[in-house]
């Protein structure tokens, strides 16, 4: 008898990384992401400002009520740092997907004071799986900026090999994801 999955959740579940917890976006988070996106460097490639907290108070709220479109999912995460191997670290950045169909495109930021530490990509190979694991996601794509060389390593890292593909001046980046066997 055919079976219809069911539809994934508005907030997504939390994930853990070897150093990172991976926790589902809340707008309680907004003033401490505010500090950690603070820098003008993190803009240097996809355009933009540090956001006030006020501003990204609102934009968690928006996120966090879900896309306005029944067929797409928002799901983003904040990542914390866990302090000597337990929880109660400070943030660090996060990583999102957008879910549409079968398709997941993904992103992820981390903060400067946190960079070349590894947490970006322990963050977006976590987030690979998590989507693997999710079911129904076949594809992750991600955009990346052709000079952003950190960024390429974290896409290879996680799976995504660069494609011909172009949009807004970013490279699309893409990788299959192999169903999970069924039980």
């Amino acid at each position: 008898m055919p079976t219809t999955a069911a539809p994934l959740p508005i907030t997504p579940p939390p994930f853990t990384t070897a150093r990172l917890d991976a926790l589902p976006l809340q707008p309680a988070y907004a003033e401490e992401m505010a500090a950690v996106l603070a820098d003008p460097a993190l803009y240097g490639f996809t355009g933009g400002e540090p956001p006030a907290p006020a501003v990204l108070r609102a934009r968690y709220e928006r996120q966090c009520a879900g896309s306005p479109d029944p067929g797409e999912r928002w799901w983003n995460w904040v990542l914390r740092v866990r302090a000597d191997g337990e929880a109660g670290g400070g943030l660090a950045g996060y990583v999102q997907a957008t879910l549409r169909g079968p398709r997941a495109e993904i992103a992820w930021v981390v903060g400067t004071p946190w960079q070349g530490r590894g947490y970006a990509t322990e963050a977006a190979q976590g987030l690979v799986a998590q989507l693997a694991a999710a079911g129904g996601v076949r594809e992750i794509v991600a955009h990346i900026h052709p000079d952003h060389a950190a960024s390429a390593a974290v896409a290879v890292a996680a799976g995504l090999g660069p494609t011909g593909e172009w949009e807004d001046g970013e490279r699309r980046w893409a990788a299959s994801v192999t169903p999970p066997p069924v039980p």
